[in-house]
């Protein structure tokens, strides 16, 4: 049995497309994926992929400064992950487990990605925790 999936396009702001294109991050090669077991990320030839229960947080952020989110970023704030896009904002993802991201080998791990999809409170919807007592 196959899990359906709900996919999230990254929103692409046209100035940086070309760009991002050189890097293999093109509409098509961009998305987030959420079944009701796993979170996957596409952004060109970097993926992610986790449980959904290691999901602690989907925060909404943003507008953020070009420099600090186009393209595959390494925060040296708290060692997340960026997958960006857009300036306009995204959603952040916290993991209860750091999971691999930006260097391939898994030897690199990070505790949060931000991901700048087209709706990004559509996504913080779908992955809130429920209320705990």
């Amino acid at each position: 049995m196959t899990a359906v999936a709900t996919r999230f396009p990254f929103r692409f702001d046209p100035v940086f497309r070309p760009m991002l294109a050189l890097l293999g991050v093109r509409p098509a090669t961009a998305w987030v994926a959420v079944t009701e077991r796993d979170l996957m990320i596409r952004y060109g030839p970097w993926r992610l992929r986790t449980d959904r229960g290691n999901i602690t947080a989907a925060e909404l952020s943003g507008p953020y400064r070009w420099w600090r989110a186009i393209g595959p970023r390494l925060s040296m704030a708290d060692g997340g992950a960026t997958f960006g896009s857009s300036t306009a904002g995204g959603v952040c993802l916290r993991f209860a487990v750091p999971v691999p991201a930006l260097v391939p080998g898994g030897r690199l791990r990070h505790p949060a990605v931000t991901v700048t999809v087209a709706g990004p409170p559509a996504l913080a919807r779908l992955l809130a925790l429920p209320d705990r007592p």
